[in-house]
């Protein structure tokens, strides 16, 4: 495992985009694993411009999402296709029929599921997945005590996840209890992981984390595990570590 440390979520960002910009500069089709959520919109701006100066090239490449709420339509703004598509796919050249968010209204779950990861076998894999990490250790949606051979399945989400994710929703309400996530044998199959995290708020995790027991009480404790993982800390989310 390699971790970096930078100054603030500016530089996190940067040294981000820079590690995907050159995995598709080397693997022009690539397969990106790629999260949602507060942490990565930097990186995403990043890439952005990188595409913009003609520095990164994005048409041949191939997306799948971590996960999606179950029981939201893509065109819901609070759809993480939404997310994407606003504050990424929109503003590069990458085709549309190379996206791919599993599918939050589908009725028959065991099928989309499984349909998830065969779409990911036949594209040959991830090639570098993107993960952030939640307050109590979660990565995609896989919360504590999850099972760590699981693929993409159905989950219910933790009291913590709803209450920190009610802030993009008009009320705790609105927010959904379920959602569709690659599992961490999905996520473990992947050949390069770059997680991201920042603010003190993701401190205790991050240390719980790296320099944990491997648990399925702390879901990114297995990372632990991958021959090919780089962390991006900002100096908050670093301030727990013992290095």
């Amino acid at each position: 495992m390699r971790i970096i440390i930078v100054n603030n979520y500016e530089e996190m960002s940067k040294k981000a985009a820079m590690m995907i910009a050159s995995q598709v500069m080397l693997k022009p089709d690539s397969v990106l694993g790629l999260a949602t959520g507060d942490t990565p919109l930097g990186m995403y701006k990043e890439l952005i411009q990188l595409y913009s100066k003609n520095e990164v090239d994005f048409k041949e490449v191939t997306t799948f999402n971590l996960d999606e709420y179950y029981g939201i339509n893509r065109k819901n703004p609070q759809s993480y296709y939404e997310y994407m598509m606003a504050n990424l796919f929109n503003s590069i050249n990458i085709n549309r029929k190379n996206i791919h968010v599993p599918d939050g209204m589908s009725q028959d779950v065991n099928a989309i599921c499984s349909d998830y990861e065969e779409k990911i076998k036949k594209a040959g894999g991830i090639d570098m997945q993107v993960l952030g990490i939640g307050g109590n250790g979660h990565i995609g949606f896989n919360e504590p005590d999850v099972n760590f051979e699981a693929r993409t399945h159905l989950v219910n989400l933790d009291e913590q996840t709803i209450e920190a994710n009610s802030r993009f929703f008009d009320s705790i309400g609105d927010v959904p209890v379920k959602a569709l996530s690659m599992g961490i044998k999905t996520i473990m199959n992947s050949k390069k992981i770059i997680l991201l995290a920042n603010g003190i708020s993701k401190a205790e995790s991050i240390a719980r984390a790296i320099n944990g027991k491997i648990s399925p009480k702390v879901p990114a404790s297995i990372l632990q595990l991958h021959n090919d993982v780089t962390v991006i800390l900002d100096s908050e989310a670093a301030s727990g570590l013992q290095i």
